[in-house]
């Protein structure tokens, strides 16, 4: 079964390294299914139920998004909220998500090092993401380390945001065959 990207950009257009992961992906259509919200729901009118179909019909889920005000982009966060109901997600027989891993990639506009308590954020990446990793919990699937790209705001080179795109895309098919992998990126 292969993997399922849902990729939350609000400006595609204009982004350079979730454009390029995008792109990235693409050369995988076998192996790796990509899912646009914000072009699939341009009006914000979630299909609760195709979507709900959708994470039925894949094990492993990677949410894909810029990190917005230390946050996940409003779409996305309507999007969990809309389509994780109660008795599909979790509660009395929702379990529909159960043993499904789910992870993280996003570009990270600020340095690694500022994502640290002694940092400039104050706060560590996985504190940033500590409600997604709940959330799983709550719905019993496996939340997995992220995957990130650090300075992404920066006058990143080609180079570095070619480099990242490649190792996405080893990181999916790492965790597609259940391995394991951390991996954060600066692009400096």
């Amino acid at each position: 079964m292969k993997p399922l990207v849902i990729l939350a950009h609000p400006d595609m257009e204009h982004s350079r390294v979730n454009r390029r992961w995008k792109q990235e992906l693409d050369q995988y259509p076998a192996d790796i299914a990509v899912h646009e919200l914000y072009t699939q729901y341009p009006d914000w009118n979630i299909d609760v139920a195709l979507e709900q179909k959708l994470l039925e019909a894949h094990d492993l889920v990677i949410l894909q998004f810029p990190l917005y005000w230390y946050s996940y982009p409003p779409l996305l966060k309507k999007w969990l909220d809309e389509v994780f109901t109660y008795g599909w997600a979790y509660g009395s027989n929702g379990d529909k998500l159960r043993g499904k891993r789910f992870g993280i990639a996003m570009t990270i506009g600020d340095k690694q090092e500022n994502y640290s308590p002694a940092g400039s954020v104050s706060f560590t990446v996985d504190e940033m993401i500590a409600p997604f990793k709940a959330s799983m919990i709550h719905v019993g699937a496996e939340p997995l380390p992220y995957f990130a790209v650090f300075g992404s705001s920066f006058q990143a080179s080609d180079a570095h945001i070619d480099q990242s795109a490649r190792e996405y895309v080893e990181y999916i098919f790492r965790h597609k065959s259940n391995g394991v992998c951390h991996a954060a990126h600066e692009i400096n």
